[in-house]
């Protein structure tokens, strides 16, 4: 948990420190894009290596190599002279950041064999994710109030110090006992795929639907294609796409993606309308987003009882139907002064959130033997990071384009000024500050109300993409059951003809009744001594 609570503050406490770091480094305009976007794109690229790497050389190995690598570098990225030294450090944190995330996931996989055992462990690691969301925006605001920009990073020391001290202790080591060949080719493929890809998908909200982000998308996919038939030809597969043949696997992954598909976007018309259209600090914005992100969390561990009783696909599909909910809300009440109909609407999303991303994240791991945790883990942490930056990009475009069509600017104003004030909210509350007072009033009013057209384009989106999702949930994960664990739990058995989640690990949707992959994988790495036995 400590690793995830800080990738999640790492994530949110940058954009904080911008304007500070901007006036320190001076870095251009592409630059700034670079220190800011150059994370996300060595992260995703290095996503499904990683996990593969944790599986043949140990997963404990990479998470503590991550976790000292990410702290040491945090360090130097806190003291950077330059904007050309930020870009590395924030590439290196790329980097080890990579180690650690599908290292943390596959542990926890190996760690708990008992589904119901691994579905609170899982609850537990995306209250991490939360609860470093909801902290961000406080501590970072904080601390750029009384520090220097790169006091954020330094977060990441105190953090990880006791994980060096008692991971290797207290976390068992685990590993594919049959791991294969490294595979260089397919290393190089799968960042070739990713690298143009995340890239292209962030340029939609900066250049649109141009040759910026088409010529990079459609370079990744070609790639992609080709890694995927290099893994289909290949004995032992870096990453088993046929994995995605089985529709609980393919159904949870498009569930994780969605869900945060649906936050992240959330978020980034809620920050605005917070600071920009009600003049709230970042801190006072985040201490409103607090009770969302808070009961993210607890969704997130109260569904964990719920699937007890509920098959998993209802469960995923209401949190989804929970976040279209809160969707709504927004176009009810996003025009009003007051932020209670936003902060309501974002609770609602927040019991969506979490209890979809628990529970299609337990059925990924659940999907596949324990041995291969750390691939499927990996994927799982590239849905994230694509729903992330989808939700940035996609919905960031629409928000934008709705600004854009309706902003109307008052005559007689500077060029420059004009120009920023058409292109963002926040163009247009510092280009009001150089006009006469009814002139910056005219301009903030038609500026809050363009921005309003755009969140009711961006929520009409949210809630058709829920709603679809919420039927998608429903269909691909009909089979599974509730909680099989639910006999041993005091609760009823799985209904009949229904199959078990762990039941469905092969790549093809194998039951239980035509024969258990997971366990006899189980059983071999309990008999290797790989795997401890569940507590």
């Amino acid at each position: 948990m400590l690793v995830v609570l800080l990738v999640a503050v790492d994530n949110t406490v940058l954009s904080f420190a911008v304007p500070s770091l901007s006036r320190a480094l001076a870095p251009t305009g592409t630059e700034l894009l670079w220190i800011i976007d150059i994370y996300a794109l060595i992260l995703a690229g290095l996503l499904v290596p990683m996990g593969s790497l944790g599986d043949r050389f140990g997963r404990r190995k990479l998470l503590m190599i991550g976790t000292a690598g990410f702290g040491l570098v945090s360090v130097v990225a806190a003291f950077a002279p330059s904007a050309e030294a930020l870009i590395g450090a924030r590439a290196l944190l790329g980097f080890f950041g990579a180690m650690l995330m599908p290292a943390t996931l596959s542990i926890i996989r190996n760690m708990f064999v008992v589904p119901g055992q691994r579905r609170i462990a899982i609850a537990v690691w995306a209250a991490g994710f939360s609860g470093g969301a909801a902290l961000g925006p406080i501590v970072g605001g904080t601390l750029l109030e009384h520090f220097w920009w790169g006091s954020v990073f330094l977060l990441a020391v105190p953090v990880l110090i006791p994980l060096l001290v008692f991971g290797p202790r207290l976390l068992p080591e685990s590993r594919d006992p049959l791991p294969g060949k490294i595979d260089p080719l397919s290393i190089v493929l799968v960042m070739a795929t990713m690298f143009p890809l995340v890239y292209g998908i962030k340029s939609i909200s900066t250049h649109g639907l141009d040759a910026y982000s088409l010529v990079p998308m459609a370079a990744g996919l070609l790639f992609g294609a080709a890694f995927v038939r290099r893994q289909l030809r290949r004995p032992e597969p870096m990453l088993d796409v046929r994995l995605f043949r089985n529709p609980v696997f393919s159904g949870s992954i498009s569930a994780n993606l969605l869900s945060v598909f649906a936050q992240v976007g959330f978020i980034l018309f809620l920050s605005q309308h917070l600071q920009l259209v009600l003049g709230q600090t970042p801190r006072e914005a985040g201490l409103m987003m607090l009770p969302g992100l808070m009961l993210t969390i607890v969704a997130g561990l109260a569904v964990v009882r719920v699937v007890r009783r509920v098959r998993p696909a209802y469960a995923v599909a209401g949190g989804l139907a929970f976040s279209a909910v809160g969707y709504s809300v927004v176009l009810l009440t996003g025009h009003n002064e007051s932020p209670l109909g936003l902060v309501i609407a974002f609770m609602l999303l927040g019991i969506g959130v979490g209890s979809a991303e628990t529970i299609s994240n337990d059925l990924i791991l659940g999907s596949v033997p324990p041995a291969k945790a750390g691939a499927a883990s990996a994927i799982s942490e590239t849905a994230y990071e694509v729903g992330a930056v989808l939700g940035t990009a996609v919905l960031g475009s629409i928000l934008t384009a709705g600004y854009r069509n309706g902003i109307a600017l008052p005559g007689g104003m500077d060029p420059a000024a004009a120009s920023a004030a058409s292109e963002t909210l926040g163009g247009a509350v510092e280009a009001a500050k150089t006009l006469p007072g009814p002139q910056a009033a005219e301009l903030l009013s038609s500026a809050q109300a363009a921005f309003d057209s755009g969140v009711v384009a961006t929520s009409l989106i949210g809630i058709v993409l829920m709603v679809a999702a919420a039927v998608g949930a429903v269909f691909t994960l009909r089979r599974v059951a509730a909680d099989k664990d639910a006999v041993h739990d005091g609760g009823a058995p799985a209904a009949p003809g229904a199959a078990p989640a762990a039941a469905l690990s092969a790549p093809g949707g194998v039951t239980a009744e035509d024969g258990s992959a997971d366990r006899d994988a189980q059983a071999e790495l309990a008999g290797s001594g790989a795997c401890p036995a569940p507590r």
